[in-house]
């Protein structure tokens, strides 16, 4: 998702929430594991397997996954799918991928059945049917797969695949909010302050948005700022925003970084530094997030001011090798 969509407003994070792509087939692996680990019944057969392939042995995992799918092992057959969708260890082959996927699924493995999912929703490997897509998200949901629940949820509050319902999108969301995902969290959040799908409650989005905070979530961290500073559902406490709006600025959040300038400019949760606002407000202002105030309250700073706030502006983009998340 877009995460500099989903600035303050709750409207705004709604919609980038509706965004067309789902969570996980948007993203790509270079290379990354699974969805998750084995589930604990079948980590004793696959173990070796899977941790040949964290470690990176990747020939050595697809010799041992082979050996075990023969075995009828739902969570090596899902192991093959991955290497052959990422060309580990063997050719890139989404055709292969798909047979294993299927077959994993097939055997009750819930990570397959979302892999074969997403396959589906992207057109990978022949595949192209939302429909059974979102039966095999449905299925590993109900297995308690956390992305399935969560990217299940995504479908029901666009009304995309499915009939759109923002309370079952709710249940689903709150489904993976409790197994400890951050996006869901914040989705979840979102509701609660609007409403939608469940009772406004600005106090649970509150705790929610604290939780997907802590969990890295950067849109959290800005939202949950913005709660603390205004008192909105939690305890007002400018001191503790401030310090939350700086963190999410040095991870790269535009809103964070203007919002930590007018901080900075009114001295209000930090003491104020004229050279660091006129910084943040640069280092914003480059990533789209324009000020009028700001530039107006740069303007009128002594001119050592100004020289030391742009220094420093172009010293942090200078570092900036790509984009931090």
């Amino acid at each position: 998702m877009n995460g500099g969509a989903r600035a303050a407003l709750t409207a705004v994070c709604l919609v980038a929430l509706a965004s067309p792509a789902l969570a996980q087939a948007a993203k790509t692996a270079s290379p990354a594991p699974p969805a998750s680990a084995p589930a604990a019944g079948s980590a004793a057969n696959i173990d070796l397997a899977y941790g040949a392939y964290e470690r990176g042995f990747y020939l050595t995992a697809f010799n041992l996954a082979t050996q075990r799918a023969a075995q009828n092992d739902a969570a090596a057959m899902t192991l093959l799918g991955e290497l052959y969708a990422q060309g580990l260890g063997v050719g890139h082959d989404d055709k292969k991928a798909a047979d294993w996927y299927r077959l994993g699924a097939e055997h009750g493995d819930p990570n397959a059945m979302f892999s074969l999912a997403m396959f589906n929703m992207a057109g990978r490997g022949g595949l192209n049917d939302h429909t059974t897509a979102v039966k095999l998200l449905e299925q590993a949901a109900k297995l308690g797969h956390i992305l399935a629940a969560y990217d299940l949820g995504l479908l029901y509050l666009q009304g995309r695949d499915v009939v759109q319902d923002f309370g079952h999108a709710a249940k689903l969301f709150e489904q993976a909010a409790n197994a400890g995902s951050p996006e869901a969290q914040y989705a979840l959040a979102t509701m609660y302050k609007e409403g939608r799908g469940v009772p406004k409650d600005l106090h649970k989005a509150a705790v929610l948005l604290a939780r997907s905070s802590i969990g890295g979530d950067l849109d959290a961290m800005v939202e949950f700022a913005i709660a603390q500073f205004n008192g909105d559902g939690t305890t007002k406490s400018e001191s503790a925003a401030a310090q939350l709006f700086l963190r999410a600025a040095e991870r790269g959040s535009p809103i964070a970084q203007d919002r930590l300038a007018r901080i900075l400019m009114a001295g209000r949760g930090m003491p104020a530094d004229p050279a660091g606002a006129i910084k943040w407000h640069i280092v914003a202002k480059a990533a789209g997030a324009n000020d009028a105030d700001l530039d107006v309250f740069a303007a009128k700073q002594p001119q050592a001011v100004q020289d030391a706030g742009e220094k420093a502006a172009r010293t942090w983009m200078s570092t900036l090798k790509q984009p931090r998340s």
